[in-house]
C-alpha cells in the first residue's frame, strides 16, 4: 500500500513539473538539441571596424563613441565607424557646436574650422551629433574636426540628415545598428581643396553602410552612395549594395562576420 502510494506521488510531482515546464517534453527537448542559435556565430564586439586598403594614408582614433580613419594627405577621413544602442539615444546633452581642432593631432597638423571659411562647404559630421547626446564626452568628440568633411549644403541638412535619423528609427531595446561612413574620391586628377592653413580634400560623394539585426541573428545589410552636391527625392534612389560601395572605395566592411554571412548581407 505505502508503495502504491509512493508511485502515485511520485507521478503528480513529475507530472506538475511537464505542467509548468521546469521539464522539457521529449519532442521540446529533441527540437532544441537541433535549434542553431546563428546570433552565436557573429561577434559584437568591433564589428563595425572596416579594413582600410593598403597604400592608404591611415592614423586611427578612438573617440569615446566612434573610430575614424583619419587621412593625413586628404585631411579629411577615410571613414568613421560606430555602433548606435539604444542606451546611447538618450538625450542627456544639447548639441554644443563648438568645432574643435583635434587635441589628437599636433596643432601644426589639426584641422580647424577656420579652414572652411569662406569655402561655401558645410563642416558636415559623418559621426552625427544626435548620435552623441548620451554622454558630455561624447557630444565634444564628435565636433573634432577629424569627424568632419567639406559637405554640401543642401546635401547635409537633407537626405544626410534624413539617413542620419532613418539609423536612429532602426534602433531597437534588444537591437543596435552598425554604421560606416566616410568620402568617396572620384577625380585625382583635378582635385577640389579648401583652407588656407591646411589643404582639405573635398570629397566628389560620400557612402554610408548600414548592418542591423546582429543581435537578433538576422542581419541585413544597406548602403547608399550621394554625390557631394544638391540631392532631391528619396533615399531609395541613392541605395545600392553594400559590395558596390568596397568597389568604389577598396574598403572591407563587416570583416569580422563569417564569410558566407558577409557575402549575403553585402550582395543584397
Amino acid at each position: 500500500m505505502k508503495k502504491k502510494l509512493l508511485y502515485i506521488l511520485v507521478l503528480l510531482v513529475v507530472g506538475v513539473a511537464y505542467y509548468y515546464g521546469l521539464i522539457p517534453l521529449p519532442d521540446e527537448q529533441k527540437h532544441a538539441e537541433q535549434h542553431v542559435d546563428t546570433s552565436a556565430a557573429i561577434p559584437a564586439e568591433r564589428l563595425e571596424i572596416p579594413q582600410t586598403p593598403q597604400g592608404v594614408s591611415e592614423r586611427i582614433l578612438e573617440k569615446t563613441n566612434y573610430t575614424v580613419s583619419f587621412n593625413k594627405k586628404h585631411n579629411i577621413p577615410n571613414w568613421v565607424a560606430w555602433h548606435i544602442t539604444a542606451d546611447e539615444l538618450v538625450e542627456r546633452e544639447s548639441r554644443t557646436n563648438d568645432f574643435q581642432p583635434d587635441p589628437e593631432l599636433s596643432s601644426r597638423d589639426a584641422v580647424t574650422t577656420q579652414d572652411y571659411v569662406g569655402s561655401g562647404y558645410d563642416r558636415g559630421h559623418m559621426c552625427p551629433a544626435a548620435d552623441n547626446r548620451y554622454h558630455w564626452k561624447a557630444m565634444n568628440e564628435c565636433f573634432y574636426m577629424t569627424n568632419m568633411c567639406p559637405q554640401d549644403h543642401h546635401l547635409n541638412t537633407g537626405l544626410w540628415n534624413d539617413l542620419e535619423q532613418q539609423c536612429r528609427r532602426m534602433v531597437s531595446s534588444r537591437d543596435g545598428v552598425y554604421v560606416v561612413c566616410g568620402p568617396i574620391l572620384y577625380d585625382d586628377a583635378t582635385p577640389r581643396y579648401i583652407g588656407r592653413a591646411h589643404k582639405v580634400r573635398v570629397p566628389d560623394a560620400f557612402f554610408k553602410v548600414i548592418l542591423s539585426g546582429v543581435e537578433q541573428g538576422r542581419p541585413k545589410g544597406l548602403a547608399y552612395i550621394f554625390d557631394n552636391e544638391v540631392s532631391t527625392g528619396s533615399l531609395q534612389n541613392y541605395s545600392c549594395t553594400i559590395d558596390e560601395v568596397e568597389e568604389m572605395t577598396g574598403i572591407d566592411f563587416f570583416h569580422l562576420l563569417p564569410d558566407d554571412v558577409e557575402s549575403k548581407v553585402e550582395a543584397r
